[in-house]
């Protein structure tokens, strides 16, 4: 019953639908991560484009204003990493907030002896656990260079990793995988690119990701849909799992489409 009732709902989201084909054929010809899906996978990636930009709420901060174009561009690299996931994945918040560039929070913590702190951080983005995503239009803008850096997707796999309630590299795993090689790979890996990091090794993988094991996820999640070549390079076992978790194979797809 809920099952016919959500996808009687989708249909007629779908349908009624006011973005023309011109203006997804413009997003898509400026999204080179998109390159090599097929016309299948396009079709399906719309799809859950329209269907993500009809349930979250796009709002502008510090007089930013949010453009068709710019929750378009959002909503086709937001919906990539659960191309074969669904958006099953994203429920429980609802907000995406744009700045027109890096924004800086303040924070107030209190330390062990009791003194309250008061901190500012520079970010171009940030997530919330079931809170709004955070994103910097700047950086939005440079989605088409493919360079390994994607803000849209780094933020997204925050909420992926969310899942599970908190953001620690771990997101839930399907039933056919393996949650020891999973903490293996990951663990290994983590270690390893803090060791190169700390020496000062210079290294394709931004050292962001040394960071934390949450930033270690979403960073390389960056660089499997833009740059998989990368990780098979370091981190093949890591590409696997990857490859596993998105029910995507970008390194053939890119590579396919490269030719």
């Amino acid at each position: 019953m809920f099952d016919w009732l959500r996808n009687w709902r989708q249909r007629r989201i779908l349908e009624r639908s006011a973005i023309t084909p011109q203006q997804w054929s413009t997003v898509f010809a400026v999204l080179p991560v998109l390159s090599g899906l097929t016309n299948d996978e396009k079709s399906r990636l719309q799809n859950l484009a329209i269907l993500f930009l009809h349930d979250k709420v796009f709002s502008g901060a510090q007089g930013f204003v949010v453009t068709p174009r710019v929750s378009h561009l959002i909503a086709l690299q937001a919906c990539l990493p659960v191309l074969n996931l669904g958006l099953g994945c994203y429920a429980g918040w609802s907000e995406i907030i744009v700045y027109p560039s890096g924004f800086s929070p303040t924070r107030t913590y209190t330390d062990e002896a009791g003194v309250v702190h008061r901190e500012r951080d520079n970010l171009s983005g940030e997530s919330w656990q079931r809170g709004p995503v955070i994103l910097a239009g700047d950086a939005v803008a440079q989605a088409g260079v493919i360079d390994g850096h994607n803000l849209v997707i780094h933020e997204f796999a925050h909420k992926l990793d969310m899942q599970n309630g908190v953001a620690n590299g771990f997101p839930p795993l399907h039933p056919e995988m393996q949650t020891a090689a999973w903490v293996e790979a990951f663990s290994n890996g983590f270690s390893d690119l803090q060791g190169k990091c700390s020496k000062g090794r210079s290294h394709e993988i931004d050292c962001y990701a040394a960071t934390a094991p949450a930033e270690f996820f979403a960073v390389l999640s960056e660089i499997f849909f833009e740059r998989p070549a990368v990780i098979q390079r370091h981190y093949a076992d890591i590409y696997e799992l990857l490859r596993q978790y998105y029910r995507q194979d970008t390194f053939v797809r890119l590579s396919e489409h490269e030719k």
